[in-house]
Parts: C-alpha cells; sequence; structure tokens
C-alpha cells in the first residue's frame, strides 16, 4: 500500500489544509486524477493522484498537516511498485506472480531472454524455463538476478522492470536492499546499487576492481556530513510558539490569496526622470512656510488620479464576467499599520489639490498607527499606491488589492546617471511597477495608463492646474 503524503504546492510551503476529498474513501482512483483540495500559504489547490490504487483516506477534512505527512494511501493491486511513478510497466502482472515463484519466472523470463543474447531455446512452451547444464557468465547472473533464490533457499522480491536492469548492468539482486513494499527490489534501488557498486557478477569483477582506486578517490572528496545540533527530537527550529491572527491579518491574508489566485497580473515597469518636480517641491516647501509641503508620494498620488480619469478602465474591476467603471477616483494608500499593512482611501483625489491631499494622506496615516482608522476611511478605493522608496528600495511587485484592476508599486528617489541628448548627466530618478490585472487591463492600454502617470511626474506644473 502506498502513501500518499502532503505535497509541497509552493516553494514557502511547510503544511497544507485538507478543504475537500474529491474521492471517496474506498474508491478506484487513476493516475493523473484529482485526488484532494488543499490549502496552501498562497491559494487553494487542487493535487492529482501519482499512481493508480484503491483510495483509503487518513486525514479527514479540516485537518492541518505539515509537508510529508501522510495524508491517505493507495491499496494493493494498483499501485505498481509502492508508488515509484511508474517506473514498471507490468505492475498488475507482477503482483499476481508473487505467491509462486516458479510460475513468475516462467510469465517473464521469455520476454527478457533477448537481454542475454543466448542462442539456444530457453521455453519449453509450457510456461517453465528450461534448465541449460553450463550457463553462461551472463546467465548465471540473469538466473540469480530473477530473484528465485539467495543461497538460503530465500526468495528475492524484485519487479520485472529491476530484473531486467540488474541483468543488464551486472548487479547482483541477492546483494541489494529493497525499498519497495515488502522488500522489494524497484528500478531506483538497482541504479542505486550500479552507481555505488554495491554488486557485480563475477565476470565483471576484474572491470570492478580496475575501477576502485578511482571511485575510493571519489570518496575521499566528499566532506563528512555535518552534525546536526541537538534538539528536543521534535524540531530543529527551537521552540515553536503560535501566535493567532487578528481580524484585520486575516483579511489581509485572505485577500492577497484570492488576488493571487483569482488575478491574473502582469507587470509594466518605467523610469520617471523627478528633476523637475524636485524643483517644483523646493518651491512648494518655501511656499507652505510652517505647513507640511507635499511630499513625492502626494505627488505620485495626484499623478495617478488624473490618470485615471484619463483612462477609465484603469479606475475599474472585473467582477462576474462584467467591467466595474467608477465615477469617483478614491486613492488608497498603503500603510504599515500595527502588524498589517492598512489601505486608507484619499477620496476624489483627481479633484483635490495636492495640498488637500498631503494632508488628508498624512491624517489617515496617522489614525493608521495609531489604530484608529474606522472602515468606511478603508472603503470604496479605486486604485491603491503602494510606496517602500522610503527604505531605499528601488523596485518592487506590489499584490493588486482585489477586486481593483492595478496597483502601483513607488521606489526610491535617487540621483542616476543618465544620457541625455548624448551626454551623461546625474539625474534624479525614481522606479514605478504597475501591477494590472489582465482581465480588464490590457497591455497597450496599461503602457498608456503608465506613461501618462509619468507624464504628470515629468511635468509638475499639470499637478497643481
Amino acid at each position: 500500500m502506498a502513501d500518499v503524503a502532503m505535497p509541497r504546492l509552493s516553494d514557502s510551503m511547510e503544511e497544507g489544509t485538507i478543504l475537500k476529498w474529491l474521492k471517496s474513501d474506498g474508491d478506484e482512483v487513476k493516475r493523473g486524477e484529482e485526488l484532494v483540495e488543499i490549502e496552501t500559504d498562497k491559494a487553494n489547490m487542487t493535487y492529482e493522484a501519482d499512481s493508480d490504487g484503491v483510495l483509503s483516506i487518513v486525514a479527514k477534512e479540516g485537518d492541518t498537516l505539515p509537508v510529508g505527512e501522510t495524508i491517505a494511501r493507495l491499496g494493493e493491486g494498483s499501485e505498481g511498485d509502492g508508488g515509484g511513478g511508474g517506473e514498471d510497466e507490468e505492475p498488475a502482472a507482477e503482483e499476481k506472480q508473487e505467491p509462486d515463484a516458479e510460475e513468475e519466472s516462467g510469465d517473464e523470463e521469455p520476454e527478457e531472454e533477448p537481454a542475454a543474447e543466448e542462442g539456444d531455446e530457453d521455453s519449453s512452451g509450457n510456461g517453465k524455463p528450461s534448465e541449460t547444464p553450463e550457463p553462461a557468465p551472463a546467465e548465471a547472473q540473469s538466473s540469480s538476478g530473477n530473484g528465485d533464490g539467495d543461497g538460503d533457499g530465500g526468495r528475492v522480491k524484485a519487479s520485472p522492470v529491476a530484473k531486467r536492469m540488474a541483468r543488464e548492468m551486472g548487479v547482483e539482486l541477492a546483494q541489494i536492499e529493497g525499498s519497495g513494499p515488502g522488500g522489494r527490489i524497484v528500478k531506483a534501488d538497482v541504479e542505486a546499487a550500479a552507481k555505488g557498486g554495491t554488486a557485480t557478477a563475477e565476470a565483471e569483477a576484474p572491470a570492478q576492481e580496475e575501477q576502485a582506486p578511482a571511485t575510493e578517490e571519489k570518496k575521499k572528496d566528499v566532506p563528512a556530513p555535518v552534525a546536526a545540533p541537538e534538539t528536543d527530537g521534535k524540531s530543529g527550529r527551537g521552540d515553536v510558539t503560535h501566535q493567532d491572527l487578528t481580524r484585520l491579518q486575516q483579511t489581509v491574508a485572505r485577500r492577497m490569496a484570492e488576488s493571487k489566485a483569482t488575478a491574473p497580473d502582469f507587470l509594466l515597469n518605467v523610469e520617471v526622470d523627478m528633476e523637475e518636480a524636485v524643483e517644483f517641491r523646493k518651491q512648494l516647501k518655501a511656499a507652505a512656510g510652517e505647513q507640511p509641503a507635499p511630499s513625492f508620494n502626494d505627488f505620485v498620488i495626484k499623478a495617478s488620479a488624473l490618470a485615471l480619469r484619463d483612462f477609465p478602465r484603469a479606475n475599474g474591476a472585473y467582477r462576474d464576467g462584467k467591467f466595474e467603471l467608477y465615477s469617483r477616483v478614491n486613492v488608497g494608500v498603503a500603510v504599515a499599520g500595527q502588524d498589517a499593512l492598512v489601505v486608507p482611501t484619499v477620496f476624489d483625489a483627481d479633484s483635490k489639490s495636492l495640498g488637500q491631499i498631503a494632508r488628508e494622506s498624512r491624517v489617515v496615516a496617522e489614525r493608521v498607527r495609531a489604530g484608529a482608522i474606522t472602515p468606511p476611511e478603508l472603503s470604496s478605493g479605486t486604485f491603491t499606491v503602494s510606496n517602500l522608496g522610503m527604505f531605499g528600495i528601488k523596485r518592487f511587485v506590489a499584490v493588486i488589492n482585489p477586486p481593483q484592476a492595478a496597483i502601483l508599486a513607488v521606489g526610491a528617489l535617487e540621483p542616476r546617471p543618465v544620457v541625455r541628448d548624448g551626454e551623461v548627466s546625474v539625474r534624479s530618478i525614481m522606479e514605478l511597477t504597475l501591477s494590472c490585472d489582465h482581465r480588464i487591463l490590457y497591455g497597450a492600454d496599461a503602457a498608456e495608463f503608465l506613461a501618462r502617470i509619468r507624464e504628470y511626474l515629468e511635468q509638475p506644473l499639470k499637478l497643481a492646474l
């Protein structure tokens, strides 16, 4: 009976939750059929059976198990050599041959005799192998590899493919420890033995001895394994504590998983020359006096809002096979809150001045950090801006905030050498990365939309109109 382990369905997955069994206990399962729906750290995914068999469910729906833990078993008669992944192509016949060694040998020998390259007929036509008085070395090895005896009258259990490979590679089955069900030798065991030089026929012993020095020399170059630190036997990660998610964290986790699972996203990236924006902000700071001047992120919010007005589909969503287009332009601003990412909204950002946007964005950011933000202030966003430039991040990819059509990731503003009119000069450059839902925003439309944002930022006086 082959075990079905909790699969690793993503690089970061450490455990999974059984959401729904798509087959019932006792059902006949064919390789490639959908077996179970599993919730991972990224999305809900369906896992397919990798072998045939009768399903015996171990883990119930709702159970959470680590990767590698047994969730089900596939019964005998269908799993071949214990889940070897299709390595033996005659599994059904082999299983029926187990009780009788003579019968097993008789069924398989006629098919495999050409590998021995003998001119004499090996079968007497009654299903039993004929005996040859003085077998050649290859035949002697083949005879021992058939699993009829191991020197003590015992029987070596091996699959047909394993037996054939043993003869071809000169490996003695009696000296191999099988990894299949009941200790049966399978294809992988023979390959491992052949690579490691576990056993060969006497006829090939001289060649093996010639290769031994090289093998020993190779072994000397292999470093010794690093001893793992002592643990309590449960985990190599030390003491493990579990922390429950807040309702907000649960919502963020659910929405981000929903976004990655449902939105076919694509990315666009541009560099923006912010040299004129830097000069324009200096003038605004001088004019603002004691009042805080708009930040570069406020510039991005305003530029995005104006571009959204020019490209209505970017200010929409894909829902139930239809486009939703919104008349108001409400830009969400991603803010790092109390152990969660919160997105308060600047409403009607396209019709507000830079000063108003600056004041409102500061107020909602402070309310997020104080834990005083209210649900209405987090609702009705039509587009989102996420800025990590203050942490020195040049560029990054933000996850779309569903059901919005896109999200803009803003990188650091920094001086870089650029070519202008054939000459190299140092300019203030900022990178923007737009993540788009391809169901509503197509490549050309998204490229024009992002280019319009860049145009507003590179000509900042348009933001004041």
